[in-house]
């Protein structure tokens, strides 16, 4: 048996005790990443070399037996700047590019003394939702390697499902956690904008990106983002909310508590049998005593329009930054300084994120801002205030994550509109700013299947409660697929 099939907490456990070092734990882990990966393609860089010194040192120094994070080794998405590590935010932009600094969530991991592990595939410069924009290889879903593990943070997702590691971050600008960790049959949150500090954090879109943690548990989700989250002044748009412990409501009872269903979450476009999956997840919950009804949020459809001109807006402004000059990849046949800078952006992104950088400069070049970027912006406002009249009265919302499961590998990659409605119903909660989770509801076809739970801004403790509640009086996330151990 893997170790990672132990929790967080049966780990930590042996470590105190002795039982385990933590050299023999990354050991451990490196083992199950060089056994699994050439099945899923997770990583573009496995640190080896690094976290074996770190758990040297940790040994050495001892294990704090009040600090559950001590030791534990964990995969970082490939577009959180890792000091000394590549980070190319899989893209040929970035092939060469080591930074000299961590990111603020990675100081953070660091300093509760867990063990960065590698860095994983994404979609390129997270721009995706298949993984299969990578500029190096796809990533494939644990559960059947002919499909996607979603994306664009596919990487992180697939590396946890695969017992790879037991905990990676990603980050989250449209769905990019919430997807991934459904088709992957974990669980994944987004956290409140704001939460957990974006600075080393390879800019998307600035007013919509947002790290946050996979993990096999609920409670392991609440501890990982613990850990990551809190003000930081090298942040401007990092909140002051006071961090509490997220994992305080789990096991409270959530008898009484309102959760609403849009019904806009599950009409047109969604999967028949994933709707009869959420519809008996949503049935599961009122057995616990939790009261379910139904609401419009009307605004909803327009998302992926407001969406794909917001996000593409901004990445046209945050991309600008790769010139070939500064650092990363430079057109080697470049004779002038303007054909740098073309034949640089021309040769270094890839197709999705030249798409995206066009589309972002039409819709704020002049004569086009106000019919566009401008209108974008008020309908974000109308989808945010759907929002608020929900939570006037409920508790959460509920819904699926995604509107199908994983779909095969090569199937959506060429058809852009498909591959950006299959984001319908993670997209305005990044629009709102507000948390939301996937956590595992069941199958379909023998993939996993996600089941989206929202709350207003600052309410991650109370998604836990629910998260948690749902995840005890159920099996779903004990089941594994066969590279973890599973049954075929």
């Amino acid at each position: 048996m893997s170790l990672n099939h132990l929790s967080i907490e049966e780990l930590h456990d042996l470590l105190v005790k002795k039982e385990l070092s933590a050299l023999e734990l990354t050991q451990a882990t490196l083992e199950d990443i060089k056994s699994r990966e050439g099945a899923v393609d997770s990583f573009l860089t496995i640190s080896e070399e690094a976290a074996l010194a770190q758990a040297e040192a940790l040994d050495e120094k001892g294990i704090d037996a009040d600090n559950v994070m001590a030791a534990i080794p964990i995969a970082v998405k490939d577009n959180i700047s890792t000091k000394g590590i590549l980070t190319t935010a899989a893209s040929k932009m970035l092939y060469n590019y080591e930074p000299i600094f961590d990111a603020t969530a990675v100081e953070k991991l660091y300093a509760k003394d867990m063990i960065v592990i590698g860095k994983t595939n994404l979609d390129e410069f997270a721009m995706g939702g298949s993984n299969e924009n990578s500029a190096f290889k796809p990533t494939k879903n644990a559960w059947d390697q002919t499909k996607v593990p979603g994306g664009s943070s596919g990487g992180s997702a697939s590396a946890v499902a695969s017992g790879q590691v037991r905990l990676s971050l990603g980050s989250d600008t449209g769905g990019s956690i919430r997807q991934p960790a459904a088709f992957s049959g974990i669980v994944g949150m987004k956290p409140t904008y704001g939460r957990v500090s974006r600075f080393g954090l390879i800019a998307f879109g600035s007013s919509l990106d947002q790290i946050g943690p996979f993990s096999q548990t609920v409670k392991e989700n609440a501890q990982l983002l613990n850990v990551i989250s809190g003000h930081d002044v090298k942040d401007a748009t990092s909140t002051k909310q006071e961090v509490a412990d997220f994992t305080s409501k789990i096991g409270q009872d959530i008898k009484g508590m309102k959760i609403a269903l849009p019904k806009e979450y599950m009409g047109e476009g969604i999967d028949p049998a994933v709707k009869e999956v959420i519809l008996k997840a949503a049935r599961h919950l009122e057995s616990l005593g939790a009261i379910v009804e139904e609401v419009s949020l009307p605004h909803s459809k327009y998302g992926v329009a407001v969406y794909y001109i917001i996000a593409s807006s901004e990445a046209s402004s945050n991309l600008q930054r790769f010139d070939g000059i500064r650092y990363g990849f430079r057109a080697e046949d470049a004779t002038s300084l303007e054909e740098i800078y073309v034949q640089t952006r021309s040769q270094g992104f890839g197709e999705e994120v030249k798409r995206r950088i066009m589309l972002g400069t039409f819709s704020l070049s002049a004569g086009y801002y106000d019919a566009y970027f401008k209108k974008a912006g008020q309908v974000r406002t109308l989808i945010i205030r759907d929002f608020e009249k929900v939570f006037a009265d409920y508790d959460l919302i509920l819904g699926p994550t995604a509107p199908t499961v994983a779909f095969g590998l090569d199937t959506l990659n060429h058809d852009p509109v498909a591959m950006y409605l299959a984001d319908l119903l993670t997209i305005p909660v990044n629009l709102a700013g507000l948390p939301g989770i996937s956590i595992p509801a069941g199958f379909v076809e023998g993939l996993p299947v996600g089941l989206q739970l929202i709350g207003p801004k600052y309410s991650e403790e109370t998604i836990y409660q629910v998260a948690a509640a749902f995840e005890a009086t159920t099996d779903y996330h004990k089941q594994q697929p066969v590279i973890f151990g599973g049954e075929a």
